[in-house]
């Protein structure tokens, strides 16, 4: 029964859109060489670099850190089977076609065709235009 316990000492992420590579290194426990050999094995690790050429980590990648870590430290995976985990786990959260469209009101309209309410918004400026001319 080691799950329980090892799943509350995970650490609280603060709530910050950018993460230096020493505040993530300190969040997981880890060294600043570990993330950066991390970053060539795990191709969806790639945090954002400023323009001075720091590395800015966002949550997400926070979070995926502290997977990884979990994945290889506690699961005692090799970098590999971590990486097969976490690449079958994205594809399966990726719907495919086929899958069943999802329901209204859900985050599905957030991407619904913008076409029709272009098309109106059109037909209202050239009719403006007109009243213009």
């Amino acid at each position: 029964m080691l799950e329980p316990a090892l799943e509350e000492r995970r650490p609280e992420i603060p709530d910050k859109l950018y993460f230096r590579i020493g505040e993530v290194s300190r969040l997981a426990g880890i060294k600043p060489y570990v993330l950066r050999f991390w970053e060539t094995e795990f191709p969806s690790l790639g945090p954002k670099k400023s323009g001075k050429g720091h590395r800015l980590y966002r949550r997400k990648d926070v979070e995926l850190v502290l997977e990884i870590k979990r994945l290889l430290y506690e699961k005692r995976f090799t970098i590999e089977g971590a990486r097969k985990f976490l690449d079958t786990r994205t594809r399966e959260s990726v719907p495919r076609a086929g899958d069943p469209a999802p329901k209204k009101g859900g985050q599905g309209d957030l991407f619904r065709d913008p076409a029709p309410l272009l098309s109106q918004i059109r037909k209202e400026l050239t009719d403006i235009l007109e009243l213009l001319d």
